[in-house]
């Protein structure tokens, strides 16, 4: 018979088995490796914290995604509110123009991050960790109909977002020979 785990042995196993799923999770909530790894660091000492009522939860997983969910909100919210106020700031700030040199390349990260919070996280919960609806309205606290019309609507708007060429992949640059060559073919150069 093996003698009895400590609570702090208890978590680093807890820890140990659902940090990577965990920290997929936050960085498909909030599209940063380093704000996913804060986030994934924060819900884990809340857990620590109050570790007897996570561990007799039953689903403890489960729980601290929804609380993930809830701080990535919260989070998402604050970024908002700093950005609204940086906006007005540069009322304050000359204008330049900056001409960007390349094409912008846009990913499916950066069309997560335009659908809102809610929405997101019944995609990605729903798509990327492939659970039921009743799972995704359990974590969320919320009914199954409303994670079937928040997963529809922000399936909607991803696809939507991806048609109007929010993801454009970079075109090849031609080397300076090959331009040069076509622009003497075409009587540009002399």
């Amino acid at each position: 018979m093996s003698p009895p785990r400590s609570t702090a042995e208890e978590f680093a196993e807890f820890v140990t088995a659902h940090a990577r799923g965990l920290g997929r999770l936050a960085y498909l909530l909030v599209a940063d490796a380093h704000a996913a790894d804060d986030l994934v660091a924060d819900v884990m000492l809340a857990a620590w914290k109050q570790w007897d009522q996570v561990r007799t939860a039953n689903h403890p997983v489960a729980y601290l995604r929804q609380v993930m969910v809830n701080q990535a909100a919260a989070r998402h919210k604050r970024v908002i509110r700093e950005r609204l106020g940086l906006e007005r700031l540069r009322d304050f700030v000359p204008r330049s123009s900056p001409a960007p040199d390349s094409d912008a390349v846009v990913d499916v990260q950066a069309v997560l991050q335009r659908i809102p919070p809610r929405r997101r996280a019944c995609l990605v919960l729903r798509y990327a960790f492939d659970l039921s609806d009743r799972e995704v309205a359990e974590m969320l606290g919320v009914t199954v109909g409303a994670v079937k019309s928040q997963t529809s609507k922000a399936a909607a708007q991803f696809r939507r977002e991806l048609e109007n060429g929010a993801i454009r992949t970079p075109q090849p640059r031609e080397s300076g020979e090959r331009v040069r060559s076509r622009a003497e073919r075409n009587g540009h150069v002399r």
